[in-house]
């Protein structure tokens, strides 16, 4: 299926959850919180929410930005410029929800929020680029990570070579890839990648990686 049809895929999916695809109805308009309760109205949730993000804290992970090109063509090479970041400009967010998922075919997944307002963008480009952070890069991060904000001012980017969506200067690894599958998991959505193409920096950088709402980096141990 090419990149149409992968787009296609996801509008029909955003329509059947009654997400906004038209330009009389804005994707960037935030999503209403799906109500999805696990359990019924006079049960206890089974676990505090704060305890919940509290314990899942301890849990490290490295740290990227998805990104995809604008919605009327592919990402402008060199340096975004406020026109081409608006609305019809490139989309992109903060994700350390990334992950390999498979060999053969190539697959990589990411999860997003429900209510985010650029899932809906990325959704109907139907392609996407991950963009793998290294260690001096938390201040980009932080940038992808504000919501209604003009992500890409300032950020110099690339076209990914398959999908044209934005490549992050200075990212130390990224992965181009297109819409395989959508799968809900209560308030976020499990987004499935097949990859079309990925690459590396030619010299070695360590990762950005987060833990306990803190960035850190990586010192390998010796052998043991």
């Amino acid at each position: 299926m090419g990149h149409a049809g992968m787009a296609a895929t996801v509008v029909r999916y955003l329509r059947s959850v009654g997400a906004p695809t038209t330009a009389d109805h804005p994707v960037e308009a935030a999503l209403p919180r799906p109500h999805l309760r696990a359990v019924r109205e006079d049960e206890r949730a089974p676990v505090d929410a704060a305890e919940f993000r509290r314990v899942l804290g301890n849990f490290a992970t490295g740290v990227t930005v998805v990104t995809a090109p604008a919605a009327h063509g592919g990402a402008v090479h060199g340096r975004a410029t406020p026109e081409a970041t608006g609305p019809a400009g490139p989309a992109g967010f903060a994700c350390q929800s990334f992950a390999s998922l498979s060999l053969d075919p190539p697959l990589v997944s990411f999860m997003v929020a429900r209510t985010s307002t650029t899932w809906p963008r990325i959704a109907r480009a139907g392609v996407f680029c991950v963009n793998v952070l290294g260690a001096d890069q938390g201040a980009l991060c932080r940038a992808f990570a504000v919501s209604g904000a003009d992500k890409f001012a300032g950020v110099e980017y690339d076209a990914a070579p398959v999908t044209g969506s934005p490549r992050l200067a200075g990212a130390p690894a990224w992965i181009d890839c297109a819409v395989h599958a959508v799968h809900t998991g209560g308030d976020h959505l499990i987004v499935v990648g097949r990859v079309a193409a990925l690459g590396t920096t030619d010299e070695a950088t360590a990762p950005l990686l987060f833990h306990q709402g803190k960035f850190g980096d990586f010192t390998p141990h010796g052998s043991r």
